[in-house]
């Protein structure tokens, strides 16, 4: 790279949740920035009209929000808090159910429609000190080395940088371009995605039944309907989408056992390939990669998007303790304080989904019986339902996870209070 100065101090590519969140994290601390995004994200919606896209929040990605100060600005465009989860397994009939109550918190977490964050966050960058967004906007291609990074854009423009965040997504072209390689694994089954309104009352509670051919998962909406993301075998998943919506909703409604009634569908169904992938390394001189770009999680947890908000929020703070001590932004020193921080704890729940995923979907008679008598047994053994509850609702889930989140608050408490 040229050893004059850079254009931009960092660019983030990919401005959805996860990228907008870190620049966010970065913005107004002495840092010049910029942002590149191939579409804004909607600004207004008819009333009544759901996002097919949900996210359910856990307490750490709402605190990351609160010290951002945006979690009033996205609670007063509608989330819907969960105070239970209730799971069963539709072969062995073993069931668990969590209830905010044992933890002695109001909630479990946050049911939130994507566009919501995306436009709070959005508005935020456009109102940022020092941050430029290009949008709408790509890059054709990408050089780097210890110095920086030199970016090609779409419409012909070369822009430079001291540090390259790929934030674009599990089919990220930055992570291809930096020619970093993926451990990916194929599910081969679809995430129906789509709205449906219940006969019953959800009850605020999180529903999910494992059946053999994929987890259903029926998320409760603050206006009483249900996000649901019913994962399924490639071939069953073929079958529902050919269904009619009269014939969806009753096939639905046997699947979910008539746990909340009749279910109707109640918008258009999507649906999108599953797999596991993660980045052999996030990171490249002067390039890291975050979110679904470093990993790819199964959605029967609903984790992805909370580890991409920990992503950010950790690279953001090792960018800003590099920026204090005069250290290179896109430096090894800096990169790889990030990577340690968040890679095997990623590794950590997509090997704990990736089992999850391959218990519920066995359907030997043994195990069918074994999972079904752990699930009793867990459901009457409260000390550990609150282990696994208070692991779940702070996204902390092993020792070394909780001692990078007492460090990664130290340090954001430096910045975003000062």
């Amino acid at each position: 790279m040229p050893n004059t100065r850079p254009d931009f101090d960092v660019i983030v590519i990919g401005g959805g949740m996860v990228g907008a969140t870190c620049a966010l994290a970065l913005a107004g601390r002495g840092l010049n920035l910029a942002v590149i995004e191939a579409q804004e994200p909607p600004r207004s919606w008819s009333q009544g009209a759901i996002d097919g896209r949900v996210s359910a929040l856990n307490r750490a990605s709402q605190r990351l929000f609160e010290r951002l100060e945006l979690w009033e600005s996205i609670r007063e465009l509608g989330v819907n808090p969960y105070q239970a989860m209730h799971v069963w397994d539709a072969l062995s009939g073993g069931q668990i159910h969590f209830d905010s109550q044992a933890l002695g918190e109001p909630d479990l977490g946050y049911i939130v429609e994507n566009r919501v964050v995306q436009r709070v966050l959005w508005e935020q960058l456009e109102n940022a000190e020092a941050v430029t967004l290009l949008c709408p906007a790509g890059i054709v291609g990408l050089e780097t080395d210890s110095s920086g990074a030199q970016l090609m854009l779409t419409d012909g423009r070369t822009l430079t940088t001291r540090l390259v965040i790929g934030a674009d997504g599990r089919d990220s072209l930055v992570r291809t371009l930096a020619d970093i390689e993926t451990e990916t694994v194929e599910y081969a089954q679809r995430a129906i995605v789509a709205q449906v309104r219940p006969t019953d009352w959800h009850r605020d509670t999180a529903w999910q039944r494992f059946l053999p051919t994929g987890p259903l998962a029926l998320l409760p909406l603050a206006d009483g309907r249900c996000s649901l993301v019913w994962s399924a075998d490639d071939d069953r998943a073929r079958e529902l989408l050919a269904l009619d919506d009269a014939a969806f909703s009753a096939a639905l409604t046997e699947a979910s056992e008539l746990r909340l009634g009749t279910l109707t569908l109640d918008s258009p169904r999507t649906a999108i390939a599953l797999r596991r992938q993660h980045a052999t390394t996030y990171i490249r001189p002067a390039l890291a990669l975050i979110g679904d770009a470093a990993h790819a999680i199964h959605p029967l947890a609903g984790q992805g998007v909370n580890l991409g908000f920990m992503d950010a929020a950790e690279l953001a703070a090792a960018i800003l303790l590099a920026h204090r001590h005069g250290r290179a932004l896109g430096g090894r020193w800096t990169l790889r304080r990030y990577e340690r921080a968040r890679r095997h704890v990623n590794a950590q729940m997509l090997q704990m989904m990736d089992g999850f995923k391959r218990l519920f979907g066995n359907t030997e008679p043994l195990i069918v019986r074994a999972r079904g008598l752990g699930l009793n047994l867990v459901d009457h053994l409260e000390p550990v339902k609150r282990l696994m509850m208070q692991s779940a609702f702070s996204g902390q889930f092993s020792a070394t996870s909780r001692q990078r989140s007492a460090s990664q608050q130290r340090l954001f408490s430096d910045h975003f209070d000062s």
